[in-house]
């Protein structure tokens, strides 16, 4: 896998890539001045996640999600009543149809390079996070559907994060003990079960996990039960806490 990413990161750089590919926009398509770039028509197309949020999952409040104040800070009612295992979550942007499509044609059709556009964007939704951290751990994916898919679009961003913060990443920290189902047509507690133990450290890289503070990566929070698995797993290896950083995230209260 490490390889893999190596392979990947070296013709999506610079003026390697514009050599290979002219420099677009990753939302609009448009032509701009460098990879990387967004299109000023793109902007008011995607939704940033900004202040006041909850300030365990990182879900924006407003509308949709009412903020109750606690002793720790503001918090929404689903992390009061079922505090999530992992000491924070943070997501660049809303999940909706301007990033969905961007997201989609990163996740499934090869454009790798737009991660070079994420990379601003995650370090301003994680930064409180990152200043702590020790490392990098990306979301994996099964053998079967790296195989068919070719790369993970978690160890991707995973990459290109850890070379603009100088953090390590540890490319496969965790792995998937068992296929399971594509999430995106499943409730809540469908995808709760669907994912439920199917994580667990590689007993490799144990020493790089325990007593750490770990960022893990994701491209969508939807309800949160894979990366709270994911948690769930890096805290029984030992770890000593583990924050949630994802490009996008659906906002809606049962996440």
């Amino acid at each position: 896998m490490k390889e893999k990413i190596k392979e990947i990161a070296q013709i999506t750089t610079g003026i390697a890539l514009d050599t290979i590919l002219p420099p677009r926009c990753v939302v609009t398509g448009e032509m701009v001045d460098r990879q990387g770039m967004i299109a000023p028509s793109a902007w008011s197309e995607l939704d940033f996640i900004n202040n006041p949020i909850c300030e365990k999952c990182g879900v924006p409040f407003g509308f949709e999600v009412s903020a109750v104040e606690s002793e720790g800070g503001s918090h929404c009612l689903q992390c009061l009543d079922y505090p999530p295992i992992y000491e924070s979550a943070r997501a660049a942007m809303k999940y909706n149809d301007q990033s969905r499509n961007m997201i989609l044609g990163f996740k499934h059709a090869d454009q790798t390079h737009n991660a070079l556009a994420f990379v601003p964007w995650l370090k301003r939704a994680g930064a409180d996070m990152l200043i702590g951290a020790d490392a990098i751990i990306p979301v994996p994916l099964h053998r079967w559907r790296l195989l068919k898919r070719r790369y993970n679009q978690s160890s991707i961003m995973a990459h290109y994060l850890g070379r603009a913060t100088n953090l390590p990443v540890i490319h496969e920290g965790l792995t998937r003990t068992r296929a399971t189902q594509t999430q995106g047509h499943l409730n809540f507690e469908q995808r709760r079960k669907n994912v439920k133990s199917a994580f667990a450290v590689n007993e490799k890289h144990g020493q790089m996990i325990k007593g750490k503070t770990l960022i893990l990566i994701d491209d969508v929070y939807t309800t949160g039960s894979t990366v709270k698995e994911c948690a769930k797993a890096l805290k029984k290896a030992g770890a000593k806490a583990v924050h949630v950083l994802t490009l996008a995230r659906v906002v809606r209260y049962e996440d």
